[in-house]
């Protein structure tokens, strides 16, 4: 360690890293809008330029490298003022529309003015005029927001390695956009919403369902159903500013039957369902040489990137569909005929962490009968806006239980919230297909944690088989990279579109931190401990369910309802 002078203080850095990081670890605060922690640094914003004891300018701090004896000033009046300066030259060409902006009081702008005391406007710009995108089913782009930090691009690239948007054009006239400047729709986007995620203003934004969700719930004709994700309910309650890693799933059920639905589902028990499948279709393409490595097919962004990048692995591709898409499959069959009701006149909703599931959802493959099994796709900050508008107390909500049927499951659906999860739940009930005996160690310590890449080897009836659960796509691409170099060791890959998994998908709440994602994670597993069915074969649910409607794993009427199969795409060059 060496050390360096902050503000006349001494502080202990290790020797090479950056100023920023220096001054984070000690609990400095200075501002910036282009930083990605893990990421090279930019220096783009300016915004964390700081004094520097013997340099002529201002440094910028998270480029700007330590050394033994450095003095820095943080906050120096000539830093304060660069800072305040930049701001205002934003807004100069900013549009002014903060109270309908969907990120009001969630923008890093909008507190970065009100931090450095900007209350007028010192510079008057051109503003920028450019036409909203829409084009997408998930994703929504307004260019005139745009401040060009370059988190969105960056993000895209070197973590998702899709590199759908980038900077065009120079001087005042850069923008960030897509291929020729045409729609998401039309672009190698994958629909993950990482983007919104990072962006500091509402240049990037979901495609908002909360208005055919309440039309839908205000509909005396419409029978509205709802089911929420695994992570939902670990996540949800930091919109209200409870505590990182509080699971509320009793109060949200709760708060959904408040809001008007008439079944609330638990899509858990559809993740049991799909691991049922997946497990089966594992099993089989082992016992009768399928294509091997089977991988996982519940990320539509995954999905999406195989099919646009990596399309000889599409026969690699489990044939699963989602759980979410399982679940509206069995809502508008099963459940609509075990109820008596009309399938056109279901509504079927879901909660989703991730951007991407509003895609999935209006994909044609997802339909059944001519119906889409999911009519709505609301993300998690979505909801928390539904439960606002109608001025529900999350906190102090009796808890409630799901509705059966489709409402039970175990503590294996549960894990589909964190990357290594879905390989958890599937590795234990696998097993008891091939041997008809439980996983002696149901917990796989080696394939959970936050590391982008785990790997495992699994002995199932005196038979060794290599498993690996990836996330983020960059990471997933150079896994794939390396069975098309001739890699011969694994079995089956579990990929999650997002790092981390669904519990930082990208439909999670604005200004996640890696704290949080730990916390959400960790009661996860919590839940996957205590409580008593831990295997999607043991969900008595979906044992009833395979009796009374489907057979079993793999049948005519399973296939026809669950699973589905995908596309090549064609990409923008």
């Amino acid at each position: 360690m060496i050390t360096i002078h902050v503000n006349n203080r001494p502080v202990e850095a290790h020797p090479g890293e950056t100023v920023l990081d220096a001054l984070k670890r000690a609990g400095v605060k200075v501002p910036t809008l282009c930083h990605i922690p893990g990421l090279s640094p930019t220096g783009a914003c300016r915004l964390c330029v700081v004094e520097v004891e013997g340099m002529n300018g201002l440094v910028p701090s998270c480029a700007f490298p330590v050394s033994d004896g450095m003095k820095v000033q943080t906050h120096s009046a000539r830093a304060v003022r660069a800072r305040k300066t930049i701001v205002e030259l934003l807004l100069a060409s900013h549009p002014d529309d903060c109270l309908y902006c969907s990120r009001n009081n969630q923008c890093q702008l909008q507190d970065l003015a009100a931090e450095l005391g900007v209350r007028e406007r010192r510079y008057a710009g051109e503003r920028t005029h450019h036409d909203l995108d829409v084009s997408d089913p998930a994703l929504i782009r307004d260019p005139d927001k745009c401040i060009l930090c370059g988190k969105c691009v960056r993000f895209c690239e070197e973590i998702q390695g899709v590199a759908a948007i980038d900077f065009i054009h120079r001087g005042s006239r850069t923008m960030v956009t897509t291929a020729f400047n045409q729609g998401l729709n039309v672009s190698s986007c994958i629909n993950c919403g990482q983007c919104i995620t990072v962006c500091p203003t509402g240049a990037l934004r979901e495609q908002s369902h909360i208005k055919e969700v309440t039309d839908a719930l205000r509909d005396p004709d419409r029978f509205v159903v709802i089911q929420h994700a695994p992570s939902v309910s670990v996540t949800l309650a930091e919109e209200f500013g409870m505590k990182p890693g509080r699971d509320v799933c009793g109060a949200l059920t709760a708060a959904l039957r408040r809001l008007g639905f008439d079944r609330v589902f638990d899509t858990a028990f559809a993740a049991d369902l799909t691991i049922m499948e997946e497990a089966a279709e594992l099993v089989h393409r082992i016992r009768n040489g399928g294509r091997l490595p089977m991988m996982t097919s519940c990320s539509p962004g995954w999905i999406k990137f195989v099919e646009q990048f990596y399309q000889d692995f599409l026969p690699n591709l489990s044939t699963c569909k989602s759980p979410q898409q399982m679940l509206g499959a069995v809502i508008k069959s099963y459940f609509a005929q075990k109820e008596g009701i009309e399938p056109s006149r279901i509504f079927s909703v879901t909660v989703m962490p991730c951007t991407a599931k509003k895609f999935e959802a209006s994909r044609p493959e997802m339909s059944l009968d001519g119906l889409p099994t999911v009519d709505a796709v609301l993300t998690t900050r979505e909801l928390a806006r539904m439960i606002r508008l109608r001025g529900l107390d999350l906190a102090n909500l009796e808890p409630e239980s799901a509705d059966t049927p489709l409402g039970e499951r175990s503590t294996a659906g549960k894990l589909f919230g964190v990357s290594g999860g879905v390989m958890e739940a599937a590795l234990r009930t696998a097993h008891y297909m091939l041997t008809g005996q439980e996983l002696p160690e149901l917990k796989l310590q080696k394939l959970r944690g936050l590391k982008s890449v785990k790997q495992a080897r699994v002995e199932i009836a005196g038979q060794e088989y290599g498993v690996a659960a990836v996330s983020g796509l960059a990471n997933a691409a150079a896994l794939l990279d390396e069975i098309r170099a001739g890699r011969q060791d694994l079995h089956f890959i579990e990929v999650m579109t997002c790092p981390g998994g669904c519990i930082a998908g990208g439909g999670q709440p604005i200004g996640t931190n890696l704290d949080a994602v730990r916390a959400r994670m960790k009661v996860l597993y919590q839940i996957d401990r205590d409580e008593p069915i831990r295997t999607s074969h043991g969900n008595p649910g979906i044992q009833r369910l395979y009796a009374e409607f489907l057979g079993e794993p793999l049948s005519e009427r399973s296939h026809h309802l669950l699973h589905t199969h995908y596309t090549v795409r064609d990409v923008v060059p």
